[in-house]
């Protein structure tokens, strides 16, 4: 098995290339090509591009990428330009995407499986962007940027809990936006919202989830939280944590290709845990456009 290894070294721990090619090999695999990388929110641009071009000159098998979801957006961007499955060793602090794919995310089992060293099978997986911006779970506006300036400070100290405690503490201070839904081209909503979530595996904030998303369906999923009173935001942070939102009757819920959303001018994004400006805010799915290894 040959494998080309897309590290961050930034995200977690057991991430340096070097350990994490000891472990691939042992397991049997030989690793022909590394490439570090770093998803840096507004920064993360030239690294899209760059990735592709840095791995063609190698000969492998499959990409595997160590990160989290961030790092992962640009390694399934790379392997659906080079036409090689994806394998996923997480090691981010919430791992969505390892955890809407039922991935392992103990980092041994996660290696021995990347390496072929566990039966596994392949998964068709869209994959969506923003601008240049690949993504796989989930980009939102709202008061999950909040919540993600809020916990970042903490996730050292807390892991996952600190996306709970910097959405409490978003909803206590934080303020709607006006926003402006198109769906494959047709207005679908506007007025002032709380959270605007669009989703591909609709996963996002460490286990939380939006709901009524489908795997595979070539579509993305948006979620609106009207705004209202903060009391009954602890409604919606409950849909959340228990993947329902989309079932609660005052959330909207829009399915389409292609959605805009237009917001005040400088408004910041959440993208797979990576907060950043997108201008304009188009999001598209590529539908099935990779294959992503999975436990047999």
């Amino acid at each position: 098995m040959r494998i080309a290894l897309v590290a961050n070294s930034r995200s977690g721990t057991g991430t340096h290339a070097e350990e994490l090619t000891q472990r691939l090999e042992r397991h049997g695999a030989q690793v022909v090509a590394v490439v570090p990388v770093q998803a840096l929110g507004d920064h993360a641009g030239p690294a899209v591009e760059e990735m592709p071009d840095a791995l063609a000159s190698a000969s492998f098998d499959r990409l595997v990428v160590a990160g989290g979801d961030g790092s992962i957006g640009l390694a399934a961007r790379a392997a659906a330009r080079l036409g090689v499955p994806l394998a996923v060793i997480p090691t981010g602090t919430a791992n969505d995407f390892a955890r809407s794919l039922d991935l392992p995310l103990d980092l041994e089992a996660a290696t021995a499986l990347s390496a072929g060293a566990t039966p596994a099978h392949m998964r068709a997986v869209d994959l969506a962007r923003v601008g240049d911006r690949p993504w796989v779970n989930a980009a939102s506006a709202g008061l999950s940027v909040l919540a993600a300036r809020e916990a970042h400070s903490l996730k050292p100290h807390l892991g996952a809990v600190a996306y709970l405690v910097g959405a409490l503490r978003a909803g206590l201070t934080g303020r709607p936006l006006h926003v402006v839904i198109h769906a494959d081209g047709e207005r679908a909503w506007e007025g002032a919202a709380w959270q605007v979530i669009v989703g591909a595996t609709g996963a996002f904030g460490g286990g939380a989830e939006i709901g009524g998303v489908t795997h595979g369906d070539g579509e993305l999923d948006a979620a609106i939280v009207p705004a209202g009173s903060r009391l009954g935001l602890a409604r919606t942070a409950a849909g959340m944590r228990l993947g329902r939102l989309t079932a609660q009757r005052e959330v909207p819920h829009v399915r389409a290709r292609q959605i805009d959303v237009e917001a005040p001018a400088g408004t910041r994004f959440n993208v797979d845990g990576e907060v950043c400006t997108c201008t304009p805010a188009h999001f598209e799915v590529q539908p099935g456009a990779l294959e992503v290894l999975v436990p047999a």
